[in-house]
């Protein structure tokens, strides 16, 4: 079971319009001199959510979380935390923790010294400290190794430190800037499930910075795309993935098949889009209302494109093409169909048989062709 589907399970605030955000950023625009990082961001993010703000590198999503840190001041704007204003309140009045990517361990103390760190510099009583330093390492599986330092830790114990030390401090908001990016592949992996599953014992809420997709789409409860400063898309992940609101989102989220066109036909259930590239007309039966004559972009993943030795009855949404490259990936392959106008697509196959048992092969002449419901219509 996926991180995700617990949480679909569940009521989406966000969806709620009696639901409080817990934390409210408001036309928030951060100026480094002549360099605008974060431009005029407004986004509401609720209690208990795993939010993902994901981007390419220079695109913000650092700087806003040091503004919600309280580590840089907003040039405009209001930042809320659970309906207080903390726009000028210094960080260390806020009630947020930050986990940094390098995770910042000290390198001469123990583990339990480590997370105990923040605790006594609130002077809180040893007995205290004591508990919750317990407490923490317990809820990150670190308890056996209290009395061990950072450089006798593999990498995921040294990122499990690092949660415990912010954890213990109960904050109201967590803020992770690239939590998982100097762990190998696979240690990555296993520690996103774990990462969730604390959070969501713990009931605190993350908003987390990535580049990576995938990573934001395990993760995630909604995912806020990022293009240079603005916030372009904000969504659970099967949104943003399945119903991306513009070109850029659509290229940014996955990998993605683009036909350019023209309108020629604009219906309640439907749309008609001529496209010189695909060589056929695009049928689609969900798209915001488009005028006949303009023109338009037409998305559609991989995944749900069909390839077959023998044409189909429909004609719309199927064109013939040439098998140019099949990238074999374990358990899919990737086939490259070039089409006669000499656009080349993508189509994602699972290996249910050997390659050389499959019937189609390099230089076959084959058809593509796809259900109405699978295409998105791009109009930015």
């Amino acid at each position: 079971m996926s991180p995700n589907s617990k949480k679909r399970r569940q009521v989406e605030p966000w969806q709620d319009p009696k639901a409080k955000p817990y934390i409210t950023i408001e036309n928030v625009t951060k100026s480094f001199g002549s360099t605008v990082a974060v431009r005029g961001v407004s986004l509401s993010i609720y209690q208990g959510e795993l939010f993902c703000l994901l981007g390419g590198s220079g695109c913000g999503k650092t700087t806003l979380l040091r503004l919600l840190a309280g580590l840089e001041k907003p040039t405009t704007g209001q930042l809320y935390i659970d309906g207080v204003d903390v726009t000028h309140l210094p960080a260390y009045e806020r009630p947020v923790n930050m986990m940094f990517q390098s995770y910042a361990l000290f390198p001469h103390m123990t583990v339990a010294q480590n997370v105990a760190f923040g605790l006594k510099q609130e002077r809180l009583p040893a007995r205290v400290i004591q508990e919750r330093v317990k407490e923490g390492l317990d809820l990150v599986k670190m308890g056996n190794l209290a009395e061990r330092k950072p450089h006798q830790l593999s990498g995921g114990q040294c990122q499990r430190v690092a949660l415990a030390r912010s954890l213990v401090k109960q904050p109201k908001l967590l803020l992770l800037d690239e939590p998982l990016a100097a762990l190998d592949k696979r240690l990555r992996e296993q520690t996103q499930f774990e990462l969730v599953n604390i959070q969501e014992r713990v009931g605190i809420t993350f908003i987390m910075v990535t580049h990576d997709q995938e990573e934001a789409m395990t993760m995630a409860s909604r995912i806020g795309v990022m293009e240079e400063g603005r916030i372009r898309q904000v969504g659970a992940p099967h949104d943003v993935y399945e119903f991306p609101n513009s070109r850029f989102v659509a290229e940014f989220i996955g990998s993605i098949n683009i036909f350019e066109g023209v309108v020629v036909e604009d219906e309640p259930d439907h749309v008609l889009i001529d496209s010189e590239a695909a060589g056929c007309k695009l049928y689609v039966t969900h798209s915001a209302a488009v005028p006949v004559g303009a023109q338009v972009a037409v998305a559609l993943r991989p995944e749900k494109i069909m390839i077959s030795t023998k044409q189909p009855d429909n004609t719309r949404n199927c064109a013939k093409g040439i098998v140019r490259e099949i990238a074999y990936l374990g358990d899919i392959s990737i086939y490259y169909v070039e089409l006669p106008s000499g656009k080349v697509i993508q189509a994602t196959l699972p290996n249910l048989l050997r390659l050389s048992e499959r019937d189609v092969q390099w230089d076959d002449e084959i058809f593509i062709y796809w259900r109405a419901e699978n295409g998105v219509v791009l109009t930015s």
